[in-house]
């Protein structure tokens, strides 16, 4: 795929989630602010951020409870990890699964634009292996797909908390910003 079929694939994705944050009935968006919804913010699509890598899948599989943010907690499967660079400085990131069985993989991030220009508790990646896979096997690991969990913008709805060995020191500027509407949730 070239550059400009790339980013047109980008922003089509976002018209269309915005539409459907504006007038689905299973909108996370709630009645009141509809109204005043003009879409969600992003950073321009930008290719520095989309990566082709290999999973360095884990030999033990190790089960790790995830918090999320109302108390509750769930086991994921820590199954492999990411590794690259981001301005010069390697980076890691693990990848979860809820299920052995499962074919996606979730990459929950945190990073330096967290809390100031994205949402405070981070954001997630989620990798199908269907669809987020190059043709030579590697996945792509694009952080403008990056996008805000439900409970960014409802109280309504709880979130896996991104764990802490998935927090990373440089800033992402890339993918869903915070919430403009955001009540501090």
């Amino acid at each position: 795929m070239d550059l400009a079929e790339w980013k047109a694939e980008i922003e089509r994705a976002r018209e269309a989630k915005d539409t459907f944050f504006d007038g689905d009935w299973q909108s996370p968006i709630s009645a009141e602010d509809r109204f005043r919804f003009g879409g969600l913010e992003y950073y321009p699509p930008d290719p520095d951020y989309r990566f082709e890598l290999e999973l360095h899948e884990h030999p033990d599989k190790r089960v790790v409870p995830v918090v999320y943010t109302k108390g509750d907690e769930r086991d994921f499967l820590r199954w492999g990890e990411f590794r690259f660079s981001i301005d010069g400085k390697q980076q890691v990131l693990q990848a979860y699964k809820m299920d052995s069985r499962d074919q996606t993989l979730f990459v929950p991030f945190r990073d330096a634009t967290s809390g100031k220009k994205t949402y405070g508790a981070g954001r997630y990646l989620d990798l199908e292996a269907d669809r987020d896979r190059a043709p030579d096997g590697k996945w792509v690991l694009d952080f403008n797909v990056a996008y805000n969990p439900w409970c960014a913008y409802s109280e309504k709805y709880t979130c896996p908390v991104v764990p802490v060995e998935n927090w990373l020191e440089v800033p992402v500027p890339a993918g869903e910003r915070s919430y403009p509407l955001h009540r501090g949730y």
